[in-house]
């Protein structure tokens, strides 16, 4: 089997309460997540999912252990080199778009590219590529609002995949999205995941689209175990 692209080894995290006591979030995560896996983060809300996604995405730090990404621990790096990390092994994906509202569906896949230094003839053509993989090759001037719930989360995978990461990490992609709709979408998500030999982890309330990913871990009491 190919190394994980990510690796959690005993993450802890432990937030301050009011008075001397702390609130236990997470008290112990082990996990491996290769090339081309999906894995489903499911629990109650309220778990811990949010929390222990942006730690393995290097968002927040964690109390104690280490995140591994392709290799390399990620501890001790300075936040600029946790911020380089994340920017070129890492998409996210979350319940709600987050697309710019003033850029094009294409607009909106091209500039993370140009954030991470590609010419814009560059990213305008792997942007194309992209939104026509996930079936708006016809919406590619299209602005969000002139575009259905389905199709902006479309726009937000093809976004989060524009950098080639080795990691994607998504937080109740499908939540906002009607059945239908939701079933569309992670199809064509699992779709690239698989295609670009993806490590994806998903956090979800649906237990249907869990049960279609390679195996699903579960946040119970603070600990991560296979569900």
């Amino acid at each position: 089997m190919s190394s994980p692209a990510l690796e959690l080894r005993n993450v802890q995290q432990r937030f301050r309460q009011a008075g001397n006591g702390f609130l236990e979030v997470i008290k112990r995560a082990d996990l491996q997540v290769h090339p081309g896996e999906m894995v489903a983060l499911v629990g109650p809300s309220g778990s811990g999912k949010s929390t222990l996604l942006h730690i393995s995405g290097l968002l927040e730090h964690q109390a104690d252990g280490d995140v591994v990404i392709k290799g390399t621990p990620t501890r001790e790096l300075s936040d600029d080199k946790r911020t380089a990390l994340r920017r070129t092994t890492m998409g996210f994906v979350y319940q709600y778009h987050h697309l710019l509202p003033e850029f094009s569906a294409l607009e909106n896949v091209v500039i993370p590219q140009m954030i991470a230094g590609k010419s814009r003839a560059d990213a305008r053509a792997r942007a194309t590529t992209l939104l026509k993989r996930v079936g708006l090759g016809e919406r590619l001037d299209h602005r969000p609002a002139k575009l259905s719930g389905g199709e902006q989360q479309r726009v937000a995978i093809a976004r989060a995949l524009a950098n080639n990461p080795t990691l994607l990490l998504a937080d109740e992609p499908t939540g906002n999205l009607d059945i239908h709709t939701a079933d569309h979408v992670f199809a064509m998500l699992a779709q690239l995941v698989r295609e670009d030999g993806v490590a994806a982890m998903i956090a979800t309330h649906n237990l249907e689209i869990a049960r279609r990913m390679d195996r699903a871990v579960t946040i119970q009491e603070g600990i991560l175990v296979a569900a």
